[in-house]
């Protein structure tokens, strides 16, 4: 595969109750960044279910709807040290449909981070508005992008 390629995903706004935002914090990258959930979309698969796929191997969370999706793809680039380290080097980036969806659980029983191969250390609820200034640089545009997008669904409440 060339290296100008973008891995094809997907990425979540959680919600919850209060309209805030489910955040999780890197297992693997030594840093304060914290993230919504995405990954990969696998061959053959829908965006719809590979968000929940991600959903729930991310955070153990099954009890979630889909409120709405991003009407386009989003995109980053990752910086050229992650890059080797990433998808064996095969990507620049990645390219993702956003969908935004209301927490039904409960917290203490419908979220677990330790499933599979543990992605998040913790996690938490933030404002919209906080999300930006948690995030790894390198994602800080699309963010803003990410948000900008489902704003609406933020003045509804």
């Amino acid at each position: 595969m060339k290296s100008g390629l973008y891995r094809l995903g997907v990425g979540i706004m959680l919600l919850n109750t209060k309209n805030k935002v489910f955040v999780g914090k890197r297992i693997d990258f030594k840093s304060e960044a914290w993230q919504m959930p995405q990954g990969g979309i696998n061959k053959s698969e829908k965006a719809e279910n590979a968000a929940f796929r991600e959903l729930y191997e991310e955070t153990g969370i099954k009890k979630a709807k889909i409120i709405s999706k991003s009407t386009r793809f989003f995109k980053y680039k990752i910086p050229a040290p992650l890059k080797k380290k990433l998808w064996d080097g095969k990507y620049r980036g990645q390219k993702q449909k956003w969908f935004i969806m209301k927490f039904t659980g409960k917290e203490k029983k419908d979220i677990n981070l330790n499933l599979g191969k543990q992605e998040f250390s913790d996690w938490k609820w933030i404002k919209v508005e906080d999300l930006e200034k948690l995030i790894v640089p390198f994602k800080k545009k699309m963010y803003k992008e990410i948000i900008k997008e489902f704003l609406p669904f933020f003045k509804k409440n």
